[in-house]
């Protein structure tokens, strides 16, 4: 069994953002607090996933990375997330994936849209309502930024480091993971170490603050709940955690 890895050091920064679900108002935060370092340079910033719902403005969020991430692909890095998966399988069949979608946040992504949060309604047939609201949703949300959301990878590594949205089986290489795993977790991720090298980053998990521990590092302190975002910041210099507020 390979030695516990240290921590990665990475020559160039790295800013690994945990879940924003909405809330542009801390990633504009985030933004101006990673600028604001002087230790920035030539950083990198990748975002873990869960972008969209439960906060107000999905819309403007991926309005946003988007063309950032697209300006700059090599310094923007945006993961998938369970809840980006979501809104695309209700894209794709409705009446099939609304329910799960709508039930976990998906309201709050219609309304950024412009569009009437789903209901029930009596004398309309759910699956009716359900597809002509995935179809409302279809022609709201820009062609560029709806290929951009179906082309998020799922992982994103370098070197010792990888950043995935929800984890990583500990018992298999990061090349043999499941997508299931990548964006819904894996039962052992949070209990058992790591011992192949690498250190994993990721959201998913809401944290009371951000923290590393047995080859993990965790970024999810709910922000769209506890209007608190947090990153880690990877340097020469070590590891950092940034942590933003609207308190």
């Amino acid at each position: 069994m390979a030695a516990f890895a240290p921590l990665p050091c990475p020559q160039s920064p790295i800013c690994i953002v945990g879940d924003l679900h909405g809330r542009l108002d801390l990633l504009q935060r985030m933004l101006d607090a990673i600028d604001a370092r002087p230790d920035a340079g030539a950083h990198r910033i990748v975002f873990v996933g869960d972008m969209i719902d439960r906060g107000p403005q999905s819309a403007a969020i991926l309005n946003q990375l988007s063309e950032m991430s697209s300006a700059a692909p090599g310094h923007v890095i945006c993961l998938m997330g369970n809840h980006e998966r979501m809104m695309l399988d209700f894209l794709d069949d409705p009446a099939r994936h609304g329910p799960l979608w709508l039930g976990n946040g998906g309201n709050e992504t219609l309304a950024s849209f412009g569009l009437a949060p789903w209901t029930r309604n009596a004398g309309v047939s759910a699956d009716k309502r359900l597809e002509r609201l995935g179809a409302a949703l279809a022609a709201a949300m820009p062609s560029e930024i709806a290929k951009w959301l179906k082309a998020l990878p799922l992982v994103w590594r370098e070197d010792g480091l990888v950043a995935t949205h929800a984890g990583a089986d500990p018992s298999r290489a990061i090349e043999d993971q499941s997508a299931q795993t990548h964006l819904w977790g894996h039962p052992s991720f949070l209990r058992q170490k790591r011992y192949d090298g690498l250190w994993v980053a990721h959201g998913h998990t809401i944290m009371d603050e951000g923290h590393a521990q047995s080859g993990r590092i965790a970024v999810d302190t709910g922000a769209w709940r506890t209007n608190r975002l947090s990153a880690a910041w990877l340097s020469q210099d070590g590891l950092e955690f940034i942590e933003v507020s609207t308190a």
